[in-house]
């Protein structure tokens, strides 16, 4: 069962509203873009400092220089195949139409 399409079409407009923001840096990678490398897990970089790796299961903190550095490069991997700005708000608009169309 999925999320009722109001709350879908909430989070996509939340987006929308995020895009153009000084503090923050949206950028989505879209369906067959070709990547070097796939994460096969969520993960958040910290100040560069930290990375947090959530799994099926657990959470791991790692902080060596080899994992950092690791998942810097898959970050710039994602973050070379995302569209930014206008590309990005029309993935949005279009995905949005699709949730509830105008």
């Amino acid at each position: 069962m999925g999320w009722p399409s109001e709350v879908m079409a909430g989070q996509l407009d939340r987006l929308v509203g995020l895009i153009g923001m000084s503090t923050v840096e949206l950028g989505i990678v879209p369906l067959g873009a070709p990547l070097e490398l796939t994460p096969k897990h969520g993960f958040w970089i910290f100040d560069e400092e930290r990375v947090i790796v959530e799994t099926i299961n657990t959470e791991l903190s790692f902080d060596s220089p080899d994992d950092l550095a690791l998942y810097g490069r898959v970050w710039d991997g994602l973050n070379a195949a995302a569209v930014h700005g206008a590309q990005a708000y029309r993935l949005i608009a279009r995905a949005r139409n699709l949730i509830a169309p105008a």
